[in-house]
């Protein structure tokens, strides 16, 4: 029997190259609130698509980019950084390279309100920003792709003919506003 994510030995990788499903589902269900940094104006971007999701699904999403500051992105408007939130969030996503992670996950710490959690696209991964944001009891997800995972989490992924690896008999939950539109709340 191949290993899925929530039984695979332990060994096989850290704790940072996989995690449960339960805690995704947990860290998605439980953040209401996301700045997302790198946001873009191109809908071309996965910034963009990632960012018109998550707001699509009832998440209140605050674009971060210098170079959009002061623009609106889909009725929101984008900050420079971090440090110019209103209010507490409950997540930062970093849509930005692995170099740029640690910087901004200081900024994330020096809040006067620090977030839950700290999530990095795919692709980014700083292990030593990841200790420093678990050190002050904040959540770090690595390499993973909040739209991708609610979707897999969901059902939605499967539309497009992804395996979830989620097998169910239970009707999905739908989220209010489209017949396409899968909520986690429900799992």
């Amino acid at each position: 029997m191949i290993p899925t994510i929530d039984d695979a030995p332990d060994g096989i990788a850290t704790r940072h190259d996989r995690y449960p499903d339960a805690q995704i589902r947990a860290v998605l269900k439980d953040a209401r609130s996301i700045a997302l940094v790198g946001a873009s104006a191109n809908p071309a971007r996965p910034s963009y698509i990632v960012f018109k999701y998550l707001a699509e699904r009832g998440y209140m999403v605050t674009p971060v980019n210098p170079g959009l500051a002061g623009q609106t992105l889909l009725g929101r408007p984008v900050i420079a950084r971090l440090s110019e939130l209103t209010g507490p969030v409950d997540m930062v996503e970093i849509f930005r390279n692995s170099a740029a992670a640690g910087p901004l996950v200081d900024e994330a710490l020096a809040l006067p309100v620090p977030p839950k959690v700290i999530w990095m696209q795919l692709g980014v991964r700083d292990d030593a920003a990841a200790a420093r944001a678990e050190a002050a009891s904040i959540t770090v997800i690595m390499n993973r792709c909040p739209k991708i995972e609610y979707g897999r989490l969901s059902g939605e992924i499967g539309w497009t003919g992804v395996n979830s690896r989620i097998i169910s008999a239970k009707k999905p939950v739908m989220a209010k506003g489209g017949v396409q539109n899968r909520t986690i709340e429900g799992t």
